[in-house]
């Protein structure tokens, strides 16, 4: 059972950089054919996915965060971490972690962080 876990701050100034980090468990994230990938939903909006890492370590942004978003991992602690700069309040959101199969959708999620952007 593969178990994902979310960290970070619950509060962030604007035009800081928000960091989250995923701790995964009961699986390698380096294991073949899988997306590590962050999510989010705002307050009353749908979910908004972000980017990936993949299990080659290659990344890939959602065009309208690319500017601000970076993914990377530490492998022997079987984490990833997402970087969003610059961020202001349209940024608060529930922020997930999620394992999706090549092809496929998320087949595991975290529980979910909510992150708010204020001063």
């Amino acid at each position: 059972q593969v178990q994902l876990q979310e960290s970070g701050p619950g509060l962030v100034k604007p035009s800081q950089t928000l960091s989250l980090t995923c701790t995964v468990s009961g699986g390698s994230i380096t294991t073949n054919y899988y997306y590590w990938s962050c999510i989010r939903q705002p307050p009353g909006k749908g979910l908004e996915w972000i980017g990936y890492i993949a299990s080659g370590g290659s990344t890939y942004y959602s065009p309208s965060l690319k500017s601000r978003t970076s993914i990377s991992r530490d492998t022997s602690k079987n984490q990833f971490t997402l970087q969003l700069s610059s961020v202001t309040p349209e940024d608060t959101a529930v922020y997930y972690c999620a394992r999706a199969p090549y092809g496929r959708w998320v087949d595991y999620w975290g529980k979910g962080t909510l992150v708010t952007v204020s001063s």
